[in-house]
This record gives C-alpha cells, structure tokens and sequence, in this order.
C-alpha cells in the first residue's frame, strides 16, 4: 500500500498540523517504506511457529506469599478523622 503527498496533506488538515510541501513528500515516502516492510513481513510463512510470551525460555521466580509486615490497622486508623467497621468514611461528594 503506497501513501502519496495528497494522504498525508488530508491527514495532516484533519489533525490541525501544518506541514510543508516538503515534509509531506519526504513523510509519504517514509510511510510508504515502512508499509513495505510490513508487507515482507505479512508473507512470511509463520504456520509452523507458536505464539510466545517471551522470546527467552525464562522462567519467572518468585516468592513466598508470606505477610512480612505486622498489622497496624488500628494505630493507623486511630489518626482517621471517621472510620467504621475498618474503613475510612470520607464526606460524600456525589449527590
């Protein structure tokens, strides 16, 4: 799919930038280079691969779900101007 200096004018009035005449030629080749190498990419025979999360066979170690901290809900509560039942109460902002 080609781009042309027209395209990138049109796209440049519906985004409110102002380009030059220039700028959009040199835009539109760019573009269009780009659409290129999407389409190489598009004709290469990918049946035979599956899809990966990663591209390393890395595996992810991780921790113990351990609780490290004490709880300090009261203490910290305490300092709250409202709370009830281990929330914070806050004024209502929407009627």
């Amino acid at each position: 799919m080609a781009v042309n200096k027209s395209d990138i004018e049109k796209l440049a009035e519906l985004s409110r930038i102002d380009i030059s005449d220039e700028a959009a030629a040199n835009v539109a080749q760019s573009i269009s280079e780009v659409l290129e190498l999407v389409d190489q990419l598009q004709a290469a025979d990918t049946s035979g691969v599956s899809p990966m999360a990663h591209p390393l066979d890395a595996v992810q170690r991780l921790r113990r779900d351990e609780v490290t901290e004490p709880n300090q809900r009261e203490s910290l509560q305490a300092m709250a101007p409202a709370t009830e039942d281990g929330l914070y109460l806050v004024p209502r902002v929407i009627e």
